[in-house]
């Protein structure tokens, strides 16, 4: 079974990469754009939906406020990409928000930052896969009803197209995002032409009536519709999910990477702020209308549209622009689902750099520091996967209910980390010598202020808006995330004063063993226990016994006959077991050898077979491995295994070698 995993392993990941090949993983402007922005450029595939579907709720229409709300989400990401350029030129390490908060604010709100970003890296996976699979199911309407498997599949897809390494997947993303908002400019491009010669045609909804659900119904007050228009605004500021993903992945870019990454932050704001207002403005002059259930919302010559498969909104314009059925309508909604999949492609880049600096500050288990044979984050990337696919099967890849949830916890981190830059740069004001870089930080610290205070503001009227309609587990689960971190942490502060070396010098020789005794499991008296027994001979213990156990299973006798044959220089303690258990009798005998020499050491060999081939795996029983695992808990006792390789395994011996030994560089 062990040699069954790596094969595996190697078919869905491919083979291991050297540590020297990571200079040559950096990715360029070009690569870096599509596979760190995809997810806020994909953005104007579901936050001009939610805009228009919040306002919906009272009988709104594109053609009133869902301009307006669009600039308004424009103005906030604008913002925030020019304080986040300012964050990626004073924190180029890859830590973005997360190392800003800490290093300015404390552990504490550092640990505040952590958790939001993973619940929003996390949130942003289900978000993406499960909208690409709304758009697959208005291509292919056989898929209609089954996107929650469906969402389930892109993101396992997306997890191997990540674990076989960072510039694979950079380059399987790039053609498609690069497509996409191609394929969005002519639409936009073809819908203003047609829409000046007034040939421009209507959304397939265009006609339908909009219904006012709840207590819309009786009309709408000043302050209700205030309310609603804030929380579109709230849902259209998904755009801003993914922006952060840059800050974490400057280390990914090819140097000087700060520059490169300010650089890629200016061109997915101008791109994504550009596809957004197209869109709306699209969406406004095609009469597009979204709701959230078309059958109670939207009538047809005044009858319920019962039966009505509503289209995403870039889908109903491209009906409208290059009409239904057509190629180009195909094309766009097809490719619009692509990027929607691989724009999960975004946290699944975010998520493990982010782990990987979280577990650098003793916050997550140390594992997630560690690179995979692909010089990826693979253990942050599992994690990723296994949740992101929970969420997406429990809410059956609703994303309606998913937005809900979403962003707040990233502008829980825009707002901590605004207020770090502030405090960064009046700490360096404060040393500066020169006017010109005084007036220069000054200018830093009021861009970070703006910022502040804008974002904090976005961040209150989320959760005025969304808390009763699901923000609530967004801020449950960072909580909870939180204490876990803070629990993580004190558990390896109390291992590193545990295991913390004595102030005084040197080390007291009286706490040291004084003499050893070695104890070796035997089942049966075969090749294996001759040589588990040669080597504990070997090392010439103070005491050297067999042990065996007297089990239903065992023949004892004839082992008992076959030793004084061979006349073994051994002897051989028999324990019996009543109850047929074998470990329980081996950890007895063990204890009671430790007790009755308080300051000795035990050191107990068990002798192992090792198989070449993974079905050979099922055929022996590895009661060796699982009392092996016991024994180690043991205070005073060191277990050491003995294996003995059949003839299937001594291939693999030489592969193992052949593994272990340096090869050359690439290309010499």
């Amino acid at each position: 079974m062990p040699a069954l995993f790596p094969a595996v392993k190697r078919i869905l990941v491919g083979r291991a990469f050297a540590s020297e090949r990571l200079s040559r993983e950096r990715l360029p402007i070009r690569l870096a754009l599509p596979t760190f922005s995809a997810d806020a450029l994909s953005s104007v595939a579901y936050a001009p939906d939610q805009i228009l579907l919040m306002l919906a709720v009272a009988g709104f229409t594109a053609y009133t406020v869902s301009p307006w709300v669009a600039l308004a989400v424009v103005v906030v990401m604008a913002v925030v990409i020019l304080t986040n350029r300012a964050m990626v030129r004073e924190y180029p390490s890859g830590g973005g928000d997360f190392e800003v908060v800490e290093k300015n604010l404390g552990s504490s709100a550092g640990r505040v930052v952590g958790a939001a970003l993973l619940v929003d890296y996390v949130l942003t996976v289900a978000v993406s896969t499960s909208q690409a699979a709304l758009y697959t199911s208005g291509v292919i309407p056989s898929l209609h009803g089954h996107e929650a498997l469906l969402a389930v599949v892109l993101v396992v897809l997306l997890a191997l197209v990540n674990l076989r390494g960072v510039r694979t997947s950079g380059t399987a993303i790039a053609i498609p995002v690069y497509l996409f908002m191609g394929l969005i400019g002519l639409t936009v491009l073809v819908g203003a032409v047609e829409s000046i010669t007034g040939d421009l045609g209507r959304a397939p909804s265009a006609d339908m009536q909009v219904i006012p659900t709840g207590d819309y119904q009786q009309g709408v007050t000043a302050l209700g519709a205030s309310l609603l228009v804030l929380r579109a605004f709230a849902s259209g500021c998904s755009a801003l999910t993914g922006v952060q993903a840059i800050g974490n992945g400057v280390p990914s870019f090819r140097p000087p990477k700060a520059r490169n990454a300010g650089i890629t932050l200016l061109l997915l704001g101008a791109i994504s702020s550009a596809m957004m207002l197209g869109i709306i403005a699209l969406a406004r002059a095609t009469g597009v209308q979204y709701v959230e259930d078309p059958s109670a919302q939207l009538l047809v010559d005044g009858r319920p549209a019962t039966g009505y498969q509503q289209l995403p909104v870039i889908g109903q314009i491209a009906q409208a622009v290059f009409s239904p059925g057509s190629f180009w309508f195909y094309l766009v909604s097809g490719v619009t689902a692509l990027v929607l999949f691989l724009a999960a492609n975004t946290a699944f880049h975010g998520f493990p750099n982010l782990a990987s600096a979280l577990a650098r500050a003793d916050f997550l288990p140390r594992r997630f520091r560690v690179r995979g044979d692909r010089l990826a984050y693979s253990n942050g990337i599992a994690a990723l996967t296994v949740v992101s696919t929970l969420l997406v099967w429990a809410t059956g890849a609703d994303v309606t209910l998913l937005v809900q949830v979403y962003i707040v916890g990233v502008f829980v981190s825009f707002s901590l980390s605004r207020l770090g830059m502030v405090r960064h740069f009046d700490r360096r004001r404060r040393v500066a010598t020169s006017s010109a870089e005084r007036r220069n930080l000054g200018i830093g610290r009021a861009v970070s202020a703006l910022g502040f205070a804008l974002v904090t503001l976005v961040l209150v009227i989320v959760l005025s808006t969304k808390l009763l309609h699901g923000a609530w587990a967004a801020l449950l689960a960072m909580a909870l995330l939180w204490l876990g971190m803070t629990a993580v942490r004190s558990h390896y502060a109390a291992v590193r004063r545990e295991l913390a070396l004595p102030e005084e010098d040197g080390i007291d020789v009286a706490a040291l063993p004084s003499r050893s005794h070695a104890i070796v499991l035997v089942s049966t008296l075969d090749r294996p226990t001759i040589h588990a027994l040669s080597v504990a001979a070997a090392a010439r213990h103070t005491t050297l016994e067999a042990l065996t156990i007297d089990d239903e299973d065992a023949d004892v006798g004839a082992l008992l006959d076959h030793w004084r044959e061979l006349d073994v220089q051994v002897p051989l303690r028999i324990v019996y077991s009543p109850y047929r258990a074998f470990a329980a009798p081996v950890l007895a005998a063990v204890l009671a050898l430790t007790k009755r020499n308080p300051r000795d050491v035990v050191v107990v060999y068990v002798p192992e077979v090792l198989v070449g081939h993974w079905w050979e795996w099922f055929l022996h029983n590895h009661s060796a491995r699982r009392l092996r695992s016991r024994l180690e808990h043991l205070p005073r006792v060191v277990v050491s295994t003995v294996p003995w390789r059949l003839g299937s395994a001594e291939s693999s011996t030489g592969q193992v070698l052949a593994e272990a030994a340096p090869s050359a560089p690439e290309g010499r």
